[in-house]
């Protein structure tokens, strides 16, 4: 399984430019909250989101070629803004992630091209962990999607 996923992996960075076109097909204020709070839900999939993870979770957002459809000031406020609402209350926070991704169920192609980005994001440090993929999981299937296309 390990096999299959750094290969879907390295499929997922070879693919970036076609990731950043199916991002801009899908360029709004609900993919962007879906977006940032998958990546937020994954950023604190071990429970607790350190200083410097925050910065480089915001670094990378900053530079991803497939967020630079948004504004950069608009990806890092949103993605700050759902951290804040994790750590301020969890039940609370993970029920405004979820709700935001529940908001492009209807739209297949957004789903996928959402879940490919919060893989992206959250496998960015080069480690995917099983915190990390439970709650991939979890985002997939919030998402209406099998979590095995995504290896998961």
């Amino acid at each position: 399984m390990a096999g299959g996923f750094s290969n879907f992996l390295n499929s997922l960075k070879e693919k970036a430019n076609e990731l950043k076109d199916d991002v801009m097909k899908f360029k709004s204020k609900n993919f962007l909250n879906a977006a940032t709070g998958g990546a937020a839900l994954i950023a604190l999939a071990d429970g607790t989101i350190q200083a410097e993870e925050k910065q480089k979770m915001i670094k990378f957002i900053e530079s991803n070629e497939a967020l630079k459809v948004f504004k950069t000031t608009e990806v890092v406020s949103s993605f700050t803004d759902h951290i804040n609402n994790l750590e301020f209350d969890k039940d609370i926070g993970e029920s405004k992630a979820f709700e935001a991704l529940n908001k492009l169920r209807s739209n297949e192609v957004a789903c996928r091209t959402v879940m490919r980005l919060i893989i992206a994001i959250a496998s960015s440090d080069g480690d995917f962990d099983d915190n990390e993929k439970s709650v991939a999981k979890k985002i997939a299937v919030e998402l209406g999607l099998n979590p095995a296309e995504f290896e998961l």
